[in-house]
């Protein structure tokens, strides 16, 4: 063992960081925890409301009324979301409102911005409202969440989940130093992309993130760990990943590169910032042992030291998510959500409560599942015999896209995986499943049905449809139009052992494919 490694494991074993929240001082700790639920108001011109339709991304002035008095004026609205969640103005859109973009002064509840989610993933009302108490009682930075009755001028918009935002007033109560860069992850842009600079005094090219992007992409692997650990504080990384894998987070950072924030503290190392939470306790069987997709993510985890300390994290924060003691916290939650909505047309109180008890079911089913995952030893390389394939389980989505449609369906007691093109016209979207493979060479196979599949056509050259692949690499057989073909795709695992994401895509302009679960199948050839 050197040094180095000698060294940096006794820091980790000595020095795991937990922080506390910093008491506030405007009494907005007692509106989060406990608070009434709101009904707001948001008064706009027409010329604003037009704005919104013509610019939805871009701030439209506005004035607030809370229960039913004016409240404010001088701030701005515009609308929010990505896949799944995202609505035009004159649908249920989801905002951003930001109290002093046109010269406000007023804060709410001590918020200057704060976000007003409309929860089109999450019909409970409450993952999120969950997440950011399992982060937060586990000594992990995350933004408070509430609820408001909204109202666009005229127009009820029902119940959304009101979220405080990201901004210099929520760094200063969770960091001594507020002044540092914070960045958007944006839409499934890992490390390697350019990020979108919220704030921040320090560099304003980027440079500080992608830093760590260049470091995760060093091929030697020692190397690579050597680069990263001066510029991330690797025992709060961990302790990310491992509360976004016991809530089985799969569109947050670790798992799919998607809903996060990266702050540099000043003089220190970047933290990572959960968001996103509205569809948390989706697959209660979800893995916390599959290795990470994610640049950072997989990085950290191939380091042995990392990846015990990662073990050792899931044992101890598991507690967190015990059904008993999550339902004495949901449940007064819940009881307030029943009361707003009880004074809300139709049956919006009894949908609710169906999918708040299926989510209760799910957190205890995952407990269950994690109270053995945890204590499993490490997951060992698949095991083939000569010639014979192995069927792979377990998919998981993957969309560049915000409306492609990725569903699975039993047909005559035959399970499919379908990849539909959505109205946009633009789908990069499949499934994805990542495999622990001893070295050897392997053909990665399936039985494509494609209906008017037309290939999608980026820097010049066709994406060609369906196709299989590994991450990281470019396909090499494909299926457009319509017809029924086996599509495969060979590759070599060099090393002892290896982590290989398997992925199945459609990059298309239109059509779909149905993929028959049972065919898709991975077969050791040997080696070159």
């Amino acid at each position: 063992m050197t040094s180095w490694t000698l060294a940096l494991g006794l820091a980790f074993a000595l020095a795991l960081p937990v922080h506390a929240q910093k008491p506030s001082k405007d009494g907005s700790d007692t509106y989060f925890q406990k608070g009434e639920i709101h009904d707001l108001r948001l008064v706009l011109a027409p010329e604003a409301e037009q704005a919104l339709r013509d610019a939805p991304r871009a701030y439209a002035p506005f004035e607030l009324w809370v229960d039913g008095r004016r409240f404010a004026s001088g701030g701005g609205v515009k609308l929010k979301g990505a896949a799944g969640s995202y609505r035009d103005y004159d649908d249920r859109p989801a905002l951003t409102v930001k109290l002093d973009k046109f010269d406000g002064t007023t804060l709410f509840h001590g918020l200057e911005k704060f976000h007003l989610n409309n929860a089109a993933q999450d019909p409970s009302l409450v993952s999120d409202w969950l997440g950011s108490e399992i982060f937060r009682a586990a000594g992990y930075p995350a933004v408070r969440v509430t609820h408001a009755r909204v109202r666009l001028n005229e127009r009820d918009m029902g119940l959304y989940v009101l979220k405080e935002g990201f901004d210099k007033r929520f760094l200063a109560r969770w960091f001594a130093d507020s002044k540092g860069n914070l960045y958007d992850g944006g839409f499934c842009q890992d490390l390697d992309a350019p990020l979108e600079l919220d704030n921040g005094d320090g560099p304003s090219d980027g440079s500080d993130a992608s830093a760590i992007g260049a470091a995760c992409g060093e091929s030697d692997m020692v190397k690579r760990w050597r680069a990263i650990e001066p510029l991330v504080e690797i025992p709060a990384f961990v302790r990310f990943m491992a509360l976004e894998q016991l809530c089985g987070h799969w569109d947050g950072y670790t798992t799919n590169a998607n809903n996060y924030r990266l702050y540099f503290v000043p003089g220190g190392k970047a933290r990572f910032l959960p968001h996103g939470m509205d569809q948390l306790f989706g697959d209660p069987l979800a893995s916390t042992l599959d290795m990470p997709t994610s640049l950072l993510g997989g990085s950290v985890m191939k380091r042995p030291e990392w990846r015990k300390l990662y073990r050792k994290e899931l044992k101890e924060l598991l507690p967190r998510i015990e059904p008993k003691a999550l339902a004495r916290k949901l449940d007064p939650v819940q009881d307030r959500i029943q009361a707003a909505l009880k004074k809300v047309e139709g049956d919006a109180a009894a949908v609710q409560r169906e999918h708040y008890q299926a989510l209760v079911e799910r957190i205890a089913e995952r407990h269950n599942f994690l109270t053995d995952e945890v204590n499993a030893p490490e997951p060992k390389p698949l095991v083939f015999k000569p010639g014979v394939a192995v069927t792979i389980k377990g998919w998981r989505t993957h969309s560049e896209v915000e409306d492609a449609r990725l569903e699975s369906e039993t047909d005559d007691g035959v399970e499919w995986y379908i990849v539909e093109c959505g109205p946009s016209g633009r789908c990069i979207a499949g499934f994805r499943k990542g495999v622990l493979l001893g070295r050897g060479h392997y053909k990665f196979t399936t039985t494509v049905k494609a209906d008017g599949v037309e290939a999608l056509v980026e820097d010049g050259a066709p994406s060609r449809g369906a196709a299989l692949r590994i991450s990281g690499s470019t396909a090499e057989s494909f299926l457009e139009g319509s017809g029924t073909r086996e599509l495969s795709f060979e590759f070599e695992v060099a090393e002892e052992q290896g982590d290989v994401d398997l992925v199945l895509e459609l990059r298309a302009t239109a059509g779909r494919i149905r993929l028959r679960q049972d065919s898709l199948k991975l077969v050791k050839l040997g080696s070159k």
